[in-house]
């Protein structure tokens, strides 16, 4: 699932022509939103009724808290509270240094 959001996600909702990537990114945005929040809440459900056994509830409650942490990422990135500035830097003086 978390292939499908982040790879998927991002090469449905864009157009290719040659060398030139045309793509809606607040679509993009929004849909990995949406997709991260229902990866939550069935992995939330699974856990809390389908799930008898111990060690497969605890395996999902885990993969709630990584799927939740990667959808409060980037609802902090589509919200401007996160931005990647310093890594922008940091590979530019990378790239001038070497």
């Amino acid at each position: 699932m978390l292939v499908v959001i982040l790879i998927g996600v991002p090469a449905i909702t864009s157009a290719r022509f040659g060398s030139l990537r045309l793509s809606s990114a607040p679509k993009v945005q929004l849909l990995t939103l949406w997709g991260l929040g229902l990866a939550v809440a069935c992995n939330s459900s699974a856990a809390l009724w389908l799930m008898k056994d111990r060690k497969d509830r605890t395996l999902f409650w885990k993969w709630t808290f990584v799927f939740g942490a990667l959808l409060a990422i980037e609802y902090a990135y589509y919200n401007g509270w996160l931005n990647f500035n310093w890594l922008k830097q940091t590979l530019h003086w990378a790239q001038n240094r070497f």
